[in-house]
């Protein structure tokens, strides 16, 4: 047992390091090939680092949700504290805001400019306002619901607005955003196989009286085989780090653009770039991918060679 485990590291070490010595021979060939491949994987992972910048950057779109609670004109300031408080606490919600009567009469004066008719007035008609802020794991449509009926129940409430029509456009695009990033990842795939395929095809065509040889002696179609699933792998790996790189390099570039539109905002908000789970998810997936176009296509062209004999 340990004499076969020797000899099988000993077979597939050898594949390995003549396969890279191969690719190293072909150079321009080989930078062509993980190019194309590595273009193809940088994609979903732009797309995919998109979303996630987007997500982190309007908090899931739960800070462009909430509900307005508008208490009743008889509900005293200190008693709405008390809800506003007892709102905050509940789980689910982020934040409970009071916008007390006299505050929001103040504002209505100063931006409506009919200070004059609302002196007239002989008592503040408008009402104390909770503004509730959802958590951003509470932020669905039926979860708002939820909590909007549970506010409507308190005798103290007169009315809930709730912008469901922003959640539900928000899910959507996020949602939307995600399909993309996985249709998109899927089709590359697709591509990065076909691309691999491709050329371990011509180069099986191209050492097609080497592995007739290699036949005629006594080899197999898995010996003969071998060094193209090295191949395929190694195209993958190199593909998965100039992917990670081409991404990286992308956002190291927009970053200082990023910072200044944001600090324009008031916002704190920095770009974020690929993450090295990220890089060793690309590694994992360019193997995969190149491991998978170079059986497919060594299978089928091994099948079609055989020894010729005299």
């Amino acid at each position: 047992m340990p004499g076969s485990l020797s000899n099988w590291i000993a077979r597939h070490a050898h594949a390995l390091v003549s396969t890279t010595g191969h690719l190293g021979r072909h150079g321009f060939a080989t930078v062509l090939t993980v190019a194309v491949m590595g273009l193809a994987l940088a994609l979903p992972l732009a797309l995919n680092v998109l979303v996630r910048n987007v997500r982190d950057a309007t908090g899931d779109f739960s800070e462009a949700v909430g509900l307005s609670v508008y208490l009743k004109p008889e509900v005293p300031e200190q008693k709405a504290r008390q809800l506003a408080k007892s709102a905050g606490e509940r789980t689910g919600v982020a934040s409970a805001t009071l916008i007390t009567a006299s505050e929001a009469l103040a504002e209505f004066r100063a931006q409506s400019g009919f200070g004059a008719a609302l002196d007239a007035l002989p008592d503040n008609p408008l009402p104390n306002v909770l503004t509730i802020r959802p958590a951003p794991d509470a932020a669905s449509p039926s979860q708002l619901e939820a909590l909007r009926s549970y506010l409507l129940s308190w005798p103290e409430v007169d009315s809930v607005q709730l912008d469901r029509d922003w959640v539900l456009r928000f899910s959507a695009i996020l949602e939307l955003l995600r399909r993309v990033v996985l249709i998109t990842a899927v089709l590359l795939g697709a591509g990065v196989i076909a691309v691999v395929g491709n050329t371990i095809r011509l180069e099986i065509l191209n050492r097609r009286a080497e592995i007739e040889v290699t036949k005629l002696v006594g080899g197999t179609n898995a010996f003969v085989r071998r060094p193209f699933l090295y191949a395929g792998v190694l195209y993958g790996i190199l593909a998965g780090s100039i992917a990670w790189s081409i991404v990286a390099l992308a956002r190291a570039s927009l970053a200082p653009a990023a910072m200044r539109l944001a600090t324009a905002y008031g916002s704190g908000f920095t770009l974020e770039g690929p993450s090295f789970s990220e890089l060793g998810i690309l590694l994992l997936s360019g193997m995969v991918l190149g491991w998978l176009g170079a059986w497919i296509a060594a299978a089928r062209q091994l099948a079609r060679i055989e020894p010729r004999t005299a």
